[in-house]
C-alpha cells in the first residue's frame, strides 16, 4: 500500500469547501450523454451553488453496472475521449467522477479528479464486490493505493463504494492527513440496509475524525432500483442530512466544509423513463 496524490500541508489551515453532490441518472453505455450530464451539472453547481468541488457517482461516465461492455476495446477509447473533453471544458469547480481505467494489463474501477483543466488524481477501488447482484471481480482488479489530495486548500481522501465498508481505506486516508472523505457509490436500494449504512458512516467519521460525503447513483437499471438517500457526516459523527438540502460540516479541528446538493433528475417521477442515446455503436 502506498499513498499517492498531492500531500496535505502539515500545518493545515482550516477553510470552507463547498461540495456539491451530483446524484444523477447516468445511463449505461451512453458515454457521450453522460459526459454532457457531468458538464451541465458542474456548470450549474458553479453558478447556482458556487461549488468548489462537484462529486459524481461511481462509474458515472459508463453508467452502472456496465458489465460486458467493459470487455469491448472501443469502450476504453470512449472513456479516454470523455476524460479529455472534461479537461478541456472550463468547468470552474474541481470534479470527482467515476470511470473504468486501464493501467497496464489491468482494468480498475476508478475515481478521477479533474481541476483547472488537469487530471490531478486517480483512485482505484480496493474492494470490488462479488456477491448478490455484484460481479465486479469478473472485470476489475483490486487497487492498492491510498489517495489524498489538496482540493482548494482542504486535504481530501477518495474511496469508492465497497471500500467504505471495509477496514483500511478510510483509516489509511485519515492517517495520511485527509480531513474529508469523498465516497462514490452506485448502491442498489435495500430497505434493510439503511440503518446499517447510517451507523457505519457515523462510526467511521467518529473513529477517524473525518467528515464523509456519500454520493450515490439514482434511477433504475434492468433489475436494479438504485438508492436515493444522501448523507453528510460530521465530527462527532452526526447524520446531518438525508434529503437534498444544505448543511455545514465542521470537525473538531475547526476545519469546515459547507456542503450542498445539486438538484437530481428523478428518473421515476419527474422525467420520461428514457433519454435518446448516441447512435454510434461502441
Amino acid at each position: 500500500m502506498s499513498v499517492t496524490g498531492s500531500a496535505p500541508s502539515p500545518q493545515f489551515s482550516p477553510r470552507k469547501l463547498r461540495v456539491v453532490m451530483a446524484q444523477l441518472d447516468f445511463l449505461v453505455g451512453d458515454i457521450p450523454g453522460n459526459t454532457e450530464l457531468v458538464i451541465d451539472a458542474a456548470r450549474r453547481a458553479s453558478t447556482e451553488h458556487q461549488a468548489d468541488v462537484v462529486v459524481f457517482p461511481e462509474l458515472c461516465l459508463t453508467g452502472y453496472p456496465p458489465e460486458d461492455l467493459l470487455l469491448r476495446p472501443s469502450l476504453e477509447i470512449r472513456v479516454l475521449e470523455a476524460l479529455e473533453r472534461l479537461q478541456q471544458e472550463n468547468l470552474g469547480p474541481a470534479i470527482v467522477i467515476g470511470a473504468p481505467l486501464r493501467e497496464g494489463a489491468l482494468l480498475y474501477n476508478a475515481a478521477v479528479v479533474i481541476e483547472a483543466g488537469q487530471e490531478t488524481g486517480r483512485y482505484f477501488k480496493r474492494f470490488p464486490p462479488n456477491y448478490q447482484v455484484f460481479d465486479e471481480k469478473r472485470y476489475f482488479a483490486e487497487g492498492r493505493d491510498v489517495v489524498t489530495l489538496n482540493i482548494r486548500g482542504v486535504p481530501v481522501g477518495i474511496t469508492v463504494c465497497e471500500d467504505i465498508w471495509k477496514d483500511g481505506p478510510v483509516e489509511e486516508a485519515a492517517a495520511a492527513g485527509a480531513k474529508l472523505i469523498l465516497n462514490l457509490n452506485a448502491s442498489p436500494y435495500d430497505i434493510d440496509k439503511q440503518a446499517r449504512r447510517k451507523a457505519l458512516l457515523e462510526r467511521k467519521s467518529r473513529e477517524n475524525q473525518v467528515g464523509i460525503v456519500y454520493v450515490n447513483l439514482v434511477g433504475a437499471r434492468m433489475n436494479w432500483c438504485l438508492m436515493v438517500a444522501r448523507w453528510y457526516l460530521t465530527i462527532p459523527a452526526k447524520l446531518l442530512a438525508k434529503r437534498p438540502s444544505s448543511a455545514t460540516v465542521c470537525s473538531q479541528s475547526s476545519s469546515c466544509v459547507s456542503t450542498t446538493v445539486s438538484r437530481c433528475r428523478n428518473h421515476c417521477r419527474r422525467n420520461p423513463p428514457w433519454r435518446p442515446m448516441s447512435t454510434e455503436p461502441l
